[in-house]
């Protein structure tokens, strides 16, 4: 059986300068290639969770850390952040500050450059990463000249280079319009299905975490509330409700129309689900 290749084991985080915790007594394990969603209302510990996956957390922000976080077999305390970026990459929701290079093949080189890899691994790094975001042709365009979308993607090209086991994307589409969403949530999903990558995803898009992902976790107060299939997960609407988060917008409906008794079936995740549901319990063949 393959191990974990993520496990927090009671780990508790308080900032510096602060009193409460912003991680509190979490506990779980995420497989190789598996795709998770996190959401949870702002503060709740999405991004601190992230951070405590390259090191970040404690290492370079200080603050008082209990428990053990191992990635990859390493206990992330041990290692420098720009060792573990080997194995974890993070992609913001801003790209456009992240850009600070001339060109996009510089931009994606910059990790490189800093890891000390060799120009000409460097050049064959930098193709092979705008070719697998869809930006190939690209890498002497200005970062700042393309789309939103674009950048997004070009950000996960200078994670990617780095060749790193598991890809963070913490609410990568916050600033994009429903384009750029597209191609980022489908990027993010190829690398996933197609090449084995661990994803974890923090979103508030949560009809994308439905489609896609294999388990989601919900975070409160910087605890795990919540953790199981999207399906479980979605269906528990009166819980999700109370802690101030959305569900699908077919989960929803089927909710108010249970409580109504107009529903009597299964709860549906996404749009596919709720037509079908619908045809059914009107006896419309689909």
């Amino acid at each position: 059986m393959p191990k974990p290749i993520i496990l927090f084991d009671s780990v508790f985080y308080t900032y510096p300068g602060t009193d409460s915790p912003a991680l509190s007594d979490v506990s779980l394990e995420i497989m190789p290639g598996e795709y998770v969603g996190v959401i949870g209302l702002n503060g709740a510990g999405k991004t601190t969770l992230g951070l405590s996956l390259n090191g970040v957390v404690p290492n370079m922000l200080g603050g008082h850390r209990e428990g053990t976080v191992v990635v990859g077999g390493l206990d992330v305390e041990e290692y420098p952040v720009r060792e573990m970026a080997k194995i974890v990459g993070i992609v913001f929701d801003n790209p456009e500050f992240q850009m600070s290079q001339m060109t996009c093949a510089e931009e994606v080189a910059l990790g490189l450059e800093s890891a000390g890899i060799d120009y000409d691994t460097m050049r064959r790094s930098v193709t092979e990463a705008l070719n697998l975001v869809g930006l190939e042709g690209f890498e002497e365009r200005s970062p700042l000249g393309l789309s939103g979308g674009q950048q997004q993607r070009l950000a996960i090209a200078a994670v990617l280079a780095m060749k790193p086991q598991v890809l963070i994307m913490d609410e990568p589409t916050s600033n994009l319009d429903p384009i750029g969403k597209q191609e980022v949530f489908g990027m993010a999903t190829t690398l996933n299905q197609k090449y084995g990558m661990t994803v974890i995803v923090m979103e508030h898009e949560v009809e994308v975490l439905a489609e896609f992902a294999d388990r989601v976790i919900v975070m409160d107060g910087g605890r795990v509330v919540m953790n199981g299939a999207p399906r479980e997960i979605f269906s528990r609407v009166d819980e999700l409700q109370a802690l101030g988060l959305r569900v699908p917008e077919a989960t929803a409906l089927a909710g108010i129309l249970r409580k109504t008794g107009h529903w009597k079936g299964g709860v549906p995740i996404n749009t596919t689900e709720a037509v079908h549901s619908v045809n059914a319990l009107l006896g419309v063949k689909a």
